[in-house]
């Protein structure tokens, strides 16, 4: 396989086309207003599951490409207070900086100056490819039980 065509399949990936929900038809579809509501027997909301989908986003994206990058504190740092249920602001908010980072991420993938192998000087043993693998599984994840928490949100409406 070329080096061109392992960022065309890592690019596909990350914006879930194949066999994962892509984020932007996931959101597109979300009841945003119910974001904040709490579903019996979830220990999230929609909108804190989203936001902890960035923060892990971002971090990962940021030890990709800076050296004096400093992580959250594990676990609580990848997470949104509790107290903070969500609402439509937070949401879209959440949702523009998730785009953002993505896009990011993205062009670091894109760049033919990226070595997709390299082992990350600051890391230990975290290769960029690793990296955007991590976040396409990562968001895989996440957007799987968000779209099964849309549904449930959709019923109560």
């Amino acid at each position: 396989m070329s080096d061109k065509d392992l960022r065309k399949h890592v690019l596909s990936l990350l914006s879930g086309r194949n066999a994962h929900i892509g984020f932007e038809g996931f959101v597109k579809d979300f009841p945003a207003a119910a974001c904040g509501q709490i579903i019996s027997g979830l220990p999230y909301t929609a909108w804190q599951v989203l936001e902890h989908m960035r923060i892990a986003q971002w971090d990962i994206l940021e030890f990709s490409r800076d050296a004096a990058h400093g992580s959250p504190k594990f676990p609580e740092g990848y997470w949104p207070s509790p107290e903070e249920p969500g609402n439509v602001a937070l949401w879209n908010e959440t949702v523009e900086k998730s785009r953002a980072d993505m896009k990011q991420m993205e062009a670091l993938v894109a760049d033919p100056a990226t070595d997709l192998f390299a082992k990350i000087p600051h890391g230990k043993g975290q290769t960029v490819l690793r990296e955007a693998l991590l976040i396409a599984d990562h968001n895989a994840y996440h957007l799987g039980a968000l779209a099964v928490m849309g549904r449930i949100l959709k019923t109560k409406q």
